[in-house]
């Protein structure tokens, strides 16, 4: 638990009494949030460390702000935070990367962590940006045995812009180089090596980018290539003067493929030899560049007998194509004429700037005076009706050696539409039309630097649908998603122009309201728009009634940027869902304590594997007669400083944020080498051990192979493991399952529906899926045997599942008495606390040798003395 701050709380621009602006303040931001802590180090943190240039603070242990003089206080003041207001948010000041990087170097107790990335205001940018990105490295010295440390700041941003600017730059010039149509290389004069080649050069001769460097010119283009280059080379190294030659070249190359598949083909090439000169005219290397003139050649080997191809073509393409002379129209195919509304022979002798929109003849004239061939988009005036846009391309060809312009007009009216079309959509909702994430962020952007500059306000409203995958699930996506357009629609109806919505994905809404509002009037927009919300919905034959929760954040005072403001009123949303279903909540600091202990944990659910501080509990399984026949295994995280904690306390958090892959893979390894364990106890005799599985783990795509991986590694026979899934994972994407249930299966995996009857499944699918047993949830069991209703569903899931040929596993076993009536139904396994509560891995391997030994006496005796003892021995720990 945090030591209760003592941070003294003070508004922007107040001063407590009897102190002044200057070393007082300093004093209140950096208060000791744990005197005990820093008593012994008071001396050290001395007032004089005010007046120097370098931020300098004292940090504990789990990352809470202690204390800080007066350069980093007025550093943090830049970004919109107080030192002494709160000792954790001075976190939100820096990036995750860097906060994962502190929180590593804290918990290592090292001595110093770069480069930190700082994420606040700390100078004007000329742009009217937000924030200017800066670096930081931190000298951190520990005291009183690493119960706190003090940590000076340095400034490394020059050296970190030029280390990622030097970055970029070879990033850049790579793949400049690898993109360009060129074959290029770079030789050493003397030994004509290679030194460096892009991946058209190296592909070309039949090598990869790596594999050519450091050859020889003749092991790269052979010795044909070699004897045909050397006159060239000679030729720069005794002239420096570029020279040129010309070859056929077999090569590999993406450009000449068939139906995807490349081939070999030759191409004719123009190659460049240039001399690598230092400034005193010194030779650094040589330049070799390969350009495919293959169709160039070709062309001019052609162009006689293209005359009739291109007159025939002319005719039968659907762009405009028209030749002239100075301007003069000579020659018009039939999508000319038709493009402009005229005939043939209203338009020869007449010139071509005449069927230009007036306004753009000056720049084509420009064009057709010129013999460049270039590409231009303007506008044609036809004979009826509207200007038209279209795509301007001059030639030049040879028409018994006389040169002919040729131009090609495209109609480009269909591609303006299709332009606007995905500016729309890149800035705006497909489904809603409303503005999507990345366009509200910019808007909520200038809006604040709007409501700065006039010293006012701005009030953000986070919407969130209750339980609206429910939606999908019963009523399928389609329905879902007109529903989502109504209540976008209700949301913009109940609004004012100015302000903004938009959606900022799933089913999840932004509502920002400019100008200063008392918190009576956003609760009563709120409420507005909850009831507008949760009107019934009539779509496709249903209707349905959804709610909202929102939470709001105002902007300067929850977050001077749209990050912190989004975070904030996400925040309050998340509190008002917390709350119950409809709920409205304003941002109070309090959410983002809860914000950033999700964040601590998760930081340190990171690297809770490494350190080894999670472990496995095994509940023991039996069968009606009392004998052992598996186990379930149970997770629980040893926290450092929280102790023992169950799976609800972070398994949720580990699937937010995928940490659930690697934790689900330590679970299988560690589940698979106890079983193995239990295999050489029992001599034999199978006791499987059950594994609960998350949606993210079942649906990786490495997990089938994952799994026969374990079992090879561990040596566990056929039969042993089982992985317990629930029916909402069971129904997703049923090919898909019933494919991995399949490999699951030729593994020799079992799958267990685990809380079977307080999911929704369908047993027509049900039924056809590769399932082993069926797990009978513990709040069937627990009103048992004197409920009349669970026990009569506990009765009808026995019967169906014997019907399906499969076992039942009844959970939440308490007493005797349930016991005997689950037996009576045909119950085939049972566990609980009544037979055994979760038991180490060493408690697991006695409990097997007590039930073994045993064995041969009576089974209630055995059960009854086994629980007792272990009861016993692990009462209260788990």
């Amino acid at each position: 638990m945090h030591a209760q701050s003592n941070i003294h709380h003070l508004k922007p621009g107040a001063k407590a009494a009897g102190r002044s602006n200057s070393m007082d303040d300093a004093r209140v931001d950096s208060q000791v949030t744990d005197p005990g802590a820093l008593q012994a180090g008071e001396t050290e943190f001395r007032p004089d460390w005010d007046q120097l240039g370098v931020p300098i603070l004292a940090l504990s242990s789990d990352g809470r702000l202690l204390r800080c003089n007066r350069s980093f206080a007025q550093l943090a003041r830049s970004s919109g935070f107080t030192a002494g207001a709160h000792q954790a948010q001075w976190l939100q000041l820096w990036t995750p990367e860097a906060r994962a990087l502190l929180f590593a170097a804290l918990a290592d107790r090292r001595s110093a962590v770069s480069p930190l990335g700082w994420t606040g205001v700390v100078a004007p940018s000329p742009l009217g940006a937000a924030a200017v990105q800066r670096w930081y490295s931190a000298s951190l010295r520990w005291r009183q045995a690493g119960a706190y440390c003090i940590a000076v700041l340095h400034d490394v941003t020059l050296v970190r812009r030029a280390e990622l600017a030097s970055r970029l730059q070879v990033d850049q010039l790579r793949s400049l180089a690898n993109n360009s149509p060129l074959l290029a290389a770079y030789f050493d004069p003397n030994s004509l090596h290679c030194l460096y080649a892009n991946r058209a050069y190296a592909r070309a001769h039949g090598h990869d980018e790596g594999a050519v460097l450091g050859k020889s010119l003749v092991d790269i283009v052979g010795p044909d290539g070699a004897r045909l280059a050397h006159p060239a080379i000679e030729q720069v190294l005794r002239t420096r003067q570029p020279a040129h030659y010309e070859q056929w070249l077999d090569c590999v190359l993406p450009a000449y493929s068939i139906h995807g598949k490349e081939i070999e083909s030759a191409i004719h090439v123009e190659v460049n030899v240039s001399a690598h000169l230092d400034v005193s005219g010194s030779l650094l290397g040589l330049v070799i560049t390969m350009h495919d003139v293959t169709r160039a050649r070709e062309n001019e080997r052609a162009v006689g007998e293209s005359q009739e191809r291109l007159a025939r073509f002319m005719h039968a393409s659907v762009e405009g194509v028209v030749f002239h002379r100075q301007g003069v129209i000579i020659d018009a195919n039939p999508a000319f004429c038709d493009l402009l509304g005229w005939s043939l022979n209203q338009m020869l002798g007449r010139n071509l700037l005449d069927f230009v929109a007036a306004d753009q003849r000056q720049r084509v004239s420009r064009l057709l005076a010129t013999d460049d061939e270039r590409c231009i988009e303007t506008a044609l005036q036809p004979a009826e009706g509207d200007r038209l846009s279209v795509e301007l391309i001059t030639r030049q060809v040879f028409e018994d050696g006389v040169p002919v312009q040729t131009v090609v007009l495209r109609n480009i009216a269909e591609r303006h539409a299709a332009q606007e079309r995905l500016h729309f959509l890149a800035h705006h909702d497909a489904l809603t039309g409303l503005p999507n994430r990345q366009s509200f962020m910019t808007h909520l952007e200038q809006m604040m630097g709007r409501a700065r500059t006039a010293k006012t306000e701005l009030s953000l409203l986070f919407i969130d649908l209750d339980g609206f995958r429910r939606v999908n699930d019963h009523l399928g996506h389609s329905a879902g998603d007109a529903r989502l357009k109504i209540v976008a629609r209700r949301i913009c109806d109940n609004l004012r122009a100015t302000d903004k919505v938009a959606r900022f994905g799933g089913d999840e809404f932004m509502v920002l309201l400019p100008g200063g509002r008392e918190r009576t009037d956003l609760q009563g927009v709120a409420s507005k728009l909850q009831h507008a919300i949760a009107a019934p919905l009539d779509v496709e034959g249903g209707s349905v009634s959804v709610t909202a929760s929102i939470g709001i954040a105002v902007f300067p005072g929850d977050g001077e940027s749209p990050d912190a403001l989004i975070r904030h009123a996400d925040a309050a949303m998340h509190r008002a869902k917390d709350s119950g279903s409809a709920g409205c909540v304003f941002f109070e600091p309090v959410h983002a304590d809860s914000a950033y202990a999700d964040l601590v944990l998760e930081s340190q659910l990171g690297n809770a594997i490494e350190q080894e501080e999670f472990t496995l509990v095994f509940q023991p399984q039996v069968d009606a007669n009392g004998l052992t026949v598996g186990a379930e295994a149970l997770i629980r995280w040893r926290h450092p400083q929280r102790g023992l904690l169950a799976p609800d306390e972070f398994i949720e958090l580990a699937e937010q944020h995928r940490l659930m892959l690697p934790i689900g893979q330590w679970v299988l390894r560690t589940a698979a080498q106890a079983a193995q364990q239990w295999h050489a106890l029992a001599g034999g005799r199978p006791i499987s051990v059950a594994v609960n599985l998350s949606t993210l783990q079942f649906r990786a795509d490495d997990f089938v192979d994952t799994v026969a991986a374990v079992l090879a590694d561990s040596g566990l026979p056929r039969g042993w493991l089982e992985f317990e899934l629930t029916e909402r994972m069971l129904m997703d994407d049923l090919p898909v399952v019933r494919q991995r249930l399949s490999d699951l299966r030729e593994l020799g995996i079992r799958i267990s529906v685990d809380d079977f009857g307080t999911g929704y499944s369908s047993l027509a699918h049900l039924k056809d899926l590769p399932i082993d047993k069926l797990k009978i949830d513990r709040c069937f069991t627990q009103d048992l045997p004197n409920g009349r209703h669970s026990g009569a569903i506990v009765s009808a899931i026995v019967q169906l599942a014997h019907s399906l040929d499969l076992v039942v596993v009844a959970e939440g076993v308490e007493s005797p008495a349930q016991r005997r009536f689950l037996a009576n139904l045909g119950c085939d396994v049972m566990q609980g606390m009544g037979i055994s509560p979760p038991l180490p891995d060493g408690q697991m391997l006695d409990w097997l040798a007590n039930m073994m030994a045993l064995e041969e006496q009576d089974v209630s005796t055995t059960i009854s003395d086994a629980s007792s003892m272990l009861l016993g021995a692990n009462s209260g720990i788990f």
